[in-house]
């Protein structure tokens, strides 16, 4: 399989310079050697805007007039109809239901056209508008495009810590654990990358360990609060976390909230569940990092303000 190289990223990283925030390192107020890398700053709350602005400026001119399609949670559809926006280009989005509303009202509010449909349907109904409407489909994470423009976050991480250690990144299609692992592992080999995953939807763990494509259907991955890492990987993503991931962590949902808590009162940060998952493993899994500084991905910010207040209480 063809997978993305360091020049893909870097070719990623000039489509999408001053159109994303070059987001920073931050001291996360608790241990020295750990820093994390807040993609919540993000106009749409997410990471998710590197990947989707790199596809869209992949566009052709025909391509551009047809519009593009995708199916989301959340996240990837409110990047996606952002970026859209951005270059005059229809979007439809694919939401499962039960997602949560700050998210389909975000991604409504940038024009996008929605289309809740149960989660089991989302990618079908995706195909569906792309095979109607001749619109260009941009998932989520099964795309070169999207793992290169994600990658970018990797570029950022070792120019600002060239002596970056461990790096632990959210896994939930892999797009973002692929394209960090990607640049992260070309530009420093010694460096650790690791993905992390709530133990309610750990697929990834394990199809990195029987080696084969596990897929966790909605009634077990819509246990976690993390709503962002409830979908599998594909063989894509596979192929680059099996050639590039150095392993892989789980975290509680206990945990989870408490990373979450933690991160808002001392870094003054707002995260979602999923953005905390990698804050999560430096507090509880302190023991599989590398000796030296370790960077948390925060990979978003887009929480539901009930389950923020939740996570806040006494």
């Amino acid at each position: 399989m063809d997978l993305v190289s360091l020049q893909d990223v870097r070719g990623a990283a000039d489509s999408v310079a001053g159109r994303v925030v070059r987001t920073p390192l931050l001291p996360c107020g608790w241990d020295d050697r750990l820093w994390v890398k807040p993609e919540s700053l993000q106009p749409v709350g997410s990471f998710k805007l590197r990947g989707a602005t790199h596809a869209v400026a992949r566009l052709d001119p025909s391509e551009r007039d047809r519009g593009v399609v995708t199916h989301s949670s959340g996240n990837h559809g409110q990047a996606l109809a952002w970026a859209a926006a951005a270059a005059g280009v229809p979007c439809t989005v694919v939401i499962p239901e039960g997602a949560p509303a700050v998210k389909v009202e975000a991604i409504r509010r940038l024009g996008a056209e929605v289309l809740l449909v149960p989660p089991a349907r989302r990618l079908a109904e995706a195909e569906r508008v792309a095979a109607e409407t001749g619109a260009a489909l941009i998932p989520p994470y099964d795309d070169r495009r999207i793992i290169a423009g994600q990658g970018t976050v990797g570029l950022e991480i070792v120019a600002d810590l060239p002596d970056v250690a461990t790096v632990l990144v959210p896994v939930g299609g892999g797009g973002l654990a692929s394209g960090v692992a990607t640049a992260v592992k070309s530009l420093r080999p010694e460096a650790v990358v690791l993905g992390v995953e709530p133990e309610l939807a750990a697929d990834a763990r394990e199809s990195l360990t029987t080696g084969a494509l596990a897929r966790w259907g909605p009634e077990l991955t819509y246990r976690t609060a993390a709503d962002g890492l409830r979908t599998n990987l594909s063989d894509l993503t596979l192929a680059h976390l099996r050639d590039r991931l150095d392993g892989i962590l789980t975290v509680t949902e206990e945990e989870i909230m408490a990373a979450l808590a933690r991160l808002v009162r001392r870094t003054r940060l707002v995260v979602e569940p999923s953005g905390a998952v990698a804050t999560a493993a430096a507090l509880f899994r302190a023991a599989d990092l590398r000796p030296g500084p370790a960077v948390a991905v925060i990979s978003g910010g887009n929480i539901d303000p009930a389950v923020l207040t939740a996570a806040l209480a006494p």
